[in-house]
């Protein structure tokens, strides 16, 4: 079992449902957990060498440069039809991100079994 796997699509999952429950209850702290766990998760995407990795940090890239300005747009301006805008720009990017995590899992040949 690779751990750093594990904590890396943990990661990846923990932020689409966070951003999901945004979206469900606009809240600026789940605005705020969902934006730093989508930046964990591309924090951990940095330095990997698997077949998919360079379109996966894209797509989280993408994601926090949606979900930082709409949690400030949230926090000073208080416009939360923005806010919801990115938020759902996020969604799509992280669902991308998890397409391409379900790619790259059925392509790599597992050596434990």
């Amino acid at each position: 079992m690779d751990w750093g796997r594990i904590l890396f699509i943990f990661f990846t999952l923990m932020s689409l449902t966070s951003t999901i429950g945004f979206l469900f209850d606009p809240n600026i702290v789940l605005l705020f957990l969902s934006a730093a766990i989508n930046f964990i998760s591309t924090t951990l995407r940095i330095g990997t060498r698997k077949l998919l990795s360079s379109e996966l940090l894209a797509s989280s890239i993408v994601a926090d440069f949606h979900l930082i300005p709409a949690f400030l747009w949230y926090q000073i301006l208080g416009d939360l039809d923005v806010a919801y805008a990115l938020a759902v720009g996020a969604l799509v990017a992280n669902l991308f991100s998890i397409c391409l995590i379900l790619i790259e899992s059925a392509k790599i040949r597992d050596a434990d079994y």
